[in-house]
C-alpha cells in the first residue's frame, strides 16, 4: 500500500549536494517539502528548481526546509545547479538528493510507471513530479503528483503550507481560492457555535455547516 496522509514520512539516509543527510534529523522540528523532478539538464525541471530557490525567504519564514530529488549523481547535480543559477535568477541554497539508485524514489513511490518516454539512457524509469509536505512531527500532510510534462506552481504549494499551518493554530479550514491574510476562512465543523462565538466573535453563518470569519494570523 502506498503512502497516505497522516502516515509517518519514511526516514532515509542519502547523499545530497549539501552532504549526507538523515532525513528526520535534517528536518528536526521543522516542516519539510520533499519534491522530485525527473532528471537534471531538462527544461521544465530547470524552471521548477529556479522557482523553489526564489521562494527561499518564504520557506524560511514558515520554518520549512525544502529538498529536491532526481535520479542523477552528485556530479550532474553540481553542473546543473550552475545552469539553474545562471538562467533562473536565483541561488540554489537547498539540498538536492542524488538518487541514481532510485532508493528514495522507490521508498516514496515516485517512479513513473505510465509514461514510457520518462526513462533515462539505460531505460530505467525516472520520477514523476511528486510533492510531500511533512510536518514537524514527521507526519505526511499533503501529497501532490504531477506528470513529467507539467511543471508545478510552487506558489500554490506555499499557499497549501500556509493553510495547513493556519489550520493547526486556529481550528479553521481555508476555502477555495483562499490567498491568506484578509480572506475569510471557514470555522471547523468540530467547533460548536458557543465556542465559535468565543474564538471568533461576530462570525458569519452562511449555512448551518458553513460559518466564516476573518482572522489576523
Amino acid at each position: 500500500m502506498g503512502l497516505r496522509l497522516g502516515d509517518e514520512a519514511p526516514n532515509f539516509k542519502t547523499n545530497t549536494t549539501q552532504g549526507e543527510i538523515q532525513f528526520h534529523a535534517w528536518k528536526h522540528l521543522a516542516w519539510a517539502i520533499l519534491f522530485s523532478h525527473p532528471e537534471d539538464f531538462t527544461p521544465v525541471c530547470t524552471t521548477e528548481l529556479g522557482a523553489v530557490a526564489r521562494l527561499q525567504p518564504e520557506w524560511e519564514k514558515r520554518n520549512v526546509r525544502v529538498v529536491g530529488l532526481s535520479c542523477n549523481d552528485l556530479r550532474d547535480h553540481g553542473s546543473w545547479v550552475d545552469d539553474i543559477q545562471q538562467t533562473q535568477s536565483c541561488s540554489v541554497n537547498f539540498p538536492i538528493i542524488a538518487d541514481a539508485d532510485r532508493k528514495v524514489a522507490t521508498l516514496y513511490d515516485m517512479l513513473d510507471y505510465q509514461d514510457a518516454s520518462n526513462v533515462d539512457a539505460r531505460g530505467m524509469p525516472l520520477t514523476v513530479r511528486s510533492v510531500f509536505i511533512i510536518d514537524p512531527s514527521n507526519k505526511i500532510r499533503l501529497i501532490m503528483t504531477y506528470p513529467a510534462v507539467t511543471g508545478r506552481n510552487f506558489n500554490e504549494i506555499l499557499r497549501a503550507v500556509d493553510s495547513l499551518q493556519l489550520g493547526d493554530r486556529r481550528r479553521v479550514a481555508t476555502p477555495a481560492g483562499w490567498t491568506g491574510k484578509g480572506d475569510e476562512v471557514i470555522i471547523h465543523n468540530g467547533v460548536s457555535n458557543e465556542e465559535a462565538e468565543r474564538l471568533f466573535p461576530g462570525f458569519k453563518t452562511v449555512l448551518p455547516y458553513l460559518r466564516t470569519t476573518k482572522i489576523d494570523d
